[in-house]
């Protein structure tokens, strides 16, 4: 909606030039900047908008306080009633000034759009981290290495969710860069490792998982993920802690576990069978069966699936509309959705790391990974 929807009062006071510190020109002059707004300011401007111009063209509130179910006129009385006894004068100057920031964020707003390229912060090697339309995207970037995770990009993602449960974002999305969601567990994380070396690094890497999946667990925010391809291991696992998954028809779900002689990880073992049935859920878990989009859909892993040429374009769409939806009501709302199991998932993830530190240290896990990289290398 546009910014002239503000309801704004056609009489002025008479004042003479003398009297007047900003000039009745540039006052009207403002009026009219702010009709030519292509967007719309939000609530919080248009009430400190409107009670500047009742202060500066009537003087302090003078109007009885409405009643308290009427709560449009409420927050105009209180916002007008809120400036007290600021002159006229400096009402109209704080108008102008108000004025001049909108139109000039909305300037640098449209010089931001106008770029293909979203500024990323430069602190991450392994991810894009962007902050856009009140929505903070993660997204793996490896796309040379299929987004495999290794354990920099592990610690990148813990971060990266660590701050965006706390930014002014309304909304979180995990996408991929290139062709891969994400291919999962980056197996080169269990070579070049010396014997003596095993225990601790099987102690160190579950320490790392669970603090990755405690991230997921705990996220204050709604957290989305958009999965643009095919996805692997832990990036499949984890989408059960997310609150949507909105996927590519192009993508393919799969979680090999007993082909590398591990275990489930991610919270799978109880959320998996808990969305999708014990039987489906094992054959995923136990016998490493690769999902279509619509079979994961089908059974409640994927939200919803997109045709592939359209996919970016209708999802992300969506989600601007989601991000600009009250923020304090989505993650309360959340909070209720999710807190009742959350000492539960906890408890489970402290067990499947515990279990996955086993088997990482096991002949059988040991001798699963070397076969998977000698039929790589053959291929």
């Amino acid at each position: 909606r546009r910014a002239q929807a503000v309801c704004i009062p056609a009489t002025h006071l008479h004042m003479t030039a003398a009297t007047m510190q900003v000039s009745q020109k540039d006052f009207e002059k403002a009026q009219e900047q702010l009709k030519l707004l292509k967007k719309d300011p939000g609530n919080e401007a248009k009430l400190k908008l409107y009670a500047l111009f009742k202060q500066a063209t009537e003087g302090p509130c003078n109007s009885p306080k409405p009643g308290m179910l009427d709560f449009v006129k409420k927050a105009k009385w209180d916002a007008w009633n809120s400036l007290g006894n600021l002159s006229q004068d400096n009402a109209r100057q704080k108008y102008i000034e108000l004025v001049s920031s909108l139109v000039s964020a909305e300037s640098a707003g449209h010089k931001k759009d106008a770029s293909p390229e979203e500024i990323s912060d430069g602190r991450y090697e392994t991810i894009l981290v962007t902050t856009k339309n009140k929505m903070t995207k993660i997204m793996f970037n490896r796309p040379d290495k299929k987004n495999a995770i290794n354990h920099k990009m592990y610690k990148e993602i813990i971060q990266a969710l660590g701050e965006a449960g706390k930014d002014d974002s309304t909304i979180a999305v995990i996408t991929g860069n290139g062709d891969y969601y994400s291919s999962g567990n980056d197996l080169n994380n269990f070579t070049n490792i010396q014997p003596s070396d095993m225990e601790k690094m099987a102690k160190d890497a579950a320490v790392l998982l669970k603090e990755f999946v405690g991230q997921f667990i705990d996220f204050p925010k709604p957290l989305i993920a958009v999965v643009n391809g095919p996805a692997i291991g832990v990036c499949v696992t984890v989408l059960a802690l997310c609150d949507i998954v909105y996927a590519s028809d192009r993508a393919t779900f799969q979680s090999p576990f007993s082909q590398l002689g591990q275990s489930p990880e991610g919270c799978s073992s109880y959320l998996f069978p808990k969305i999708m049935g014990l039987a489906k859920a094992s054959e995923m878990l136990l016998f490493n069966k690769k999902l279509t989009a619509a079979e994961a859909c089908e059974v409640g892993l994927v939200t919803e699936v997109f045709p592939d040429r359209s996919f970016q374009k209708e999802v992300w769409a969506r989600l601007e509309a989601y991000a600009n939806l009250p923020k304090n009501s989505l993650a309360v709302s959340k909070q209720l959705l999710r807190s009742v199991e959350k000492e539960k998932l906890h408890a489970i993830n402290s067990k499947e790391c515990e279990v996955l530190q086993e088997r990482w240290l096991s002949d059988e896990c040991i001798n699963a990974i070397v076969s998977f990289f000698q039929k790589k290398s053959k291929l």
